[in-house]
Protein backbone atom coordinates (compact mmCIF):
# COMPACT_ATOMS: atom_id res chain seq x y z
CA UNK A 1 0.00 0.00 0.00
CA UNK A 2 1.42 3.76 -0.85
CA UNK A 3 1.65 5.97 1.83
CA UNK A 4 3.05 9.39 2.05
CA UNK A 5 6.61 10.01 4.01
CA UNK A 6 6.44 11.57 7.60
CA UNK A 7 9.19 13.53 9.25
CA UNK A 8 10.57 9.84 11.12
CA UNK A 9 10.87 8.94 7.69
CA UNK A 10 13.86 11.50 6.71
CA UNK A 11 16.88 9.73 7.75
CA UNK A 12 15.25 6.18 5.57
CA UNK A 13 14.85 9.00 2.66
CA UNK A 14 18.39 10.29 2.91
CA UNK A 15 19.49 6.58 2.36
CA UNK A 16 17.26 5.76 -0.45
CA UNK A 17 18.10 9.29 -2.15
CA UNK A 18 21.74 8.34 -1.79
CA UNK A 19 21.28 4.41 -3.08
CA UNK A 20 19.15 6.08 -5.89
CA UNK A 21 22.04 8.67 -6.87
CA UNK A 22 24.75 5.93 -6.84
CA UNK A 23 22.94 3.62 -8.85
CA UNK A 24 21.89 6.31 -11.46
CA UNK A 25 25.54 8.37 -11.20
CA UNK A 26 28.01 6.09 -10.17
CA UNK A 27 30.63 8.89 -10.18
CA UNK A 28 30.21 10.47 -7.43
CA UNK A 29 33.13 11.52 -5.09
CA UNK A 30 33.26 10.90 -1.50
CA UNK A 31 33.26 14.22 -0.98
CA UNK A 32 29.75 14.69 -2.67
CA UNK A 33 28.44 11.77 -1.44
CA UNK A 34 29.15 13.37 2.35
CA UNK A 35 28.29 16.89 1.13
CA UNK A 36 24.35 15.61 -0.24
CA UNK A 37 24.40 12.99 3.17
CA UNK A 38 24.68 16.02 5.24
CA UNK A 39 22.59 18.46 3.63
CA UNK A 40 19.46 16.05 2.43
CA UNK A 41 17.90 15.62 6.15
CA UNK A 42 17.79 19.40 6.25
CA UNK A 43 16.45 19.49 2.67
CA UNK A 44 13.82 17.06 3.68
CA UNK A 45 12.51 18.46 7.05
CA UNK A 46 12.28 22.60 5.08
CA UNK A 47 10.07 21.18 2.54
CA UNK A 48 8.65 17.83 2.95
CA UNK A 49 4.77 17.84 2.75
CA UNK A 50 5.14 21.04 1.49
CA UNK A 51 6.42 21.39 -1.80
CA UNK A 52 8.05 17.74 -1.77
CA UNK A 53 5.66 15.07 -1.45
CA UNK A 54 7.70 11.61 -0.62
CA UNK A 55 5.46 8.29 -2.03
CA UNK A 56 6.68 5.27 0.31
CA UNK A 57 5.89 1.27 0.10
CA UNK A 58 7.38 -0.52 3.09
CA UNK A 59 8.19 -4.20 3.58
CA UNK A 60 8.35 -5.08 6.55
CA UNK A 61 8.41 -1.86 8.55
CA UNK A 62 11.19 -0.80 5.76
CA UNK A 63 10.81 1.22 3.04
CA UNK A 64 11.00 -0.89 -0.33
CA UNK A 65 9.96 1.69 -3.03
CA UNK A 66 9.89 5.87 -3.29
CA UNK A 67 8.89 8.37 -5.40
CA UNK A 68 8.94 12.15 -5.17
CA UNK A 69 7.12 14.74 -6.34
CA UNK A 70 8.14 18.28 -6.30
CA UNK A 71 5.37 20.88 -7.00
CA UNK A 72 6.52 24.43 -8.22
CA UNK A 73 4.04 27.36 -9.20
CA UNK A 74 4.80 29.28 -12.01
CA UNK A 75 3.70 32.24 -14.09
CA UNK A 76 0.75 30.89 -16.22
CA UNK A 77 0.46 30.04 -19.80
CA UNK A 78 -1.13 27.49 -21.89
CA UNK A 79 1.30 25.00 -21.32
CA UNK A 80 0.80 25.30 -17.66
CA UNK A 81 -2.80 27.14 -17.12
CA UNK A 82 -3.03 26.47 -13.09
CA UNK A 83 0.71 27.54 -13.06
CA UNK A 84 1.15 24.37 -10.84
CA UNK A 85 3.77 21.88 -12.37
CA UNK A 86 5.48 18.63 -10.70
CA UNK A 87 8.44 17.10 -11.21
CA UNK A 88 9.04 13.36 -10.46
CA UNK A 89 12.41 12.46 -9.02
CA UNK A 90 13.68 9.68 -7.22
CA UNK A 91 11.47 6.67 -8.48
CA UNK A 92 13.85 3.96 -6.50
CA UNK A 93 13.38 0.25 -5.40
CA UNK A 94 15.87 -1.50 -3.40
CA UNK A 95 16.96 -4.35 -5.39
CA UNK A 96 15.90 -7.17 -3.30
CA UNK A 97 12.06 -5.78 -3.98
CA UNK A 98 11.84 -4.89 -7.63
CA UNK A 99 9.38 -6.73 -10.17
CA UNK A 100 6.52 -6.48 -7.77
CA UNK A 101 4.69 -3.84 -9.28
CA UNK A 102 5.83 -1.28 -6.27
CA UNK A 103 6.49 1.56 -8.45
CA UNK A 104 3.60 1.30 -10.57
CA UNK A 105 1.16 1.60 -7.17
CA UNK A 106 3.28 4.55 -6.40
CA UNK A 107 3.27 6.10 -10.39
CA UNK A 108 -0.55 6.13 -10.13
CA UNK A 109 -1.33 7.50 -6.49
CA UNK A 110 1.39 10.22 -7.64
CA UNK A 111 -0.38 11.31 -10.58
CA UNK A 112 -4.07 10.86 -8.86
CA UNK A 113 -2.44 13.37 -6.18
CA UNK A 114 -1.28 15.47 -8.91
CA UNK A 115 -4.45 15.57 -10.37
CA UNK A 116 -6.32 16.35 -6.73
CA UNK A 117 -3.84 19.23 -6.44
CA UNK A 118 -4.90 20.60 -9.88
CA UNK A 119 -1.50 20.40 -11.88
CA UNK A 120 -1.07 21.02 -15.26
CA UNK A 121 1.45 19.34 -15.77
CA UNK A 122 3.66 16.62 -14.82
CA UNK A 123 7.45 15.76 -16.20
CA UNK A 124 10.23 13.60 -15.13
CA UNK A 125 13.58 12.48 -16.91
CA UNK A 126 14.05 8.51 -16.87
CA UNK A 127 16.09 5.65 -17.89
CA UNK A 128 15.44 3.55 -21.12
CA UNK A 129 14.51 1.16 -17.93
CA UNK A 130 11.36 3.38 -16.47
CA UNK A 131 10.00 4.00 -20.51
CA UNK A 132 7.88 1.27 -20.36
CA UNK A 133 5.92 1.93 -16.60
CA UNK A 134 5.88 6.01 -17.43
CA UNK A 135 4.29 5.36 -20.57
CA UNK A 136 1.94 2.91 -19.20
CA UNK A 137 0.56 5.35 -16.68
CA UNK A 138 -0.04 8.07 -19.23
CA UNK A 139 3.07 9.58 -20.10
CA UNK A 140 4.00 10.98 -23.17
CA UNK A 141 6.82 11.76 -24.95
CA UNK A 142 7.42 15.78 -24.86
CA UNK A 143 8.30 17.42 -28.02
CA UNK A 144 9.12 20.66 -28.20
CA UNK A 145 10.45 23.86 -30.24
CA UNK A 146 12.55 24.88 -27.40
CA UNK A 147 15.93 23.83 -26.42
CA UNK A 148 16.85 22.27 -23.34
CA UNK A 149 20.03 24.14 -21.62
CA UNK A 150 21.77 24.42 -18.13
CA UNK A 151 24.22 27.08 -16.54
CA UNK A 152 26.38 25.32 -14.04
CA UNK A 153 27.51 27.72 -10.79
CA UNK A 154 30.57 27.42 -9.51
Amino acid sequence: MVEYAKMTDVASLTELRLAYLEEDHGNLSEDELEIIRRGLPDYFEHNLNQNLFCYLVREQEEIAACAFLLVVEKPMNSAFITGKTGTVLNVYTKPSCRHKGYARQIMEKLLADASAKNLSVVDLKFTEDGYRLYQSVGFVDDVSAYHLMKFVVQ
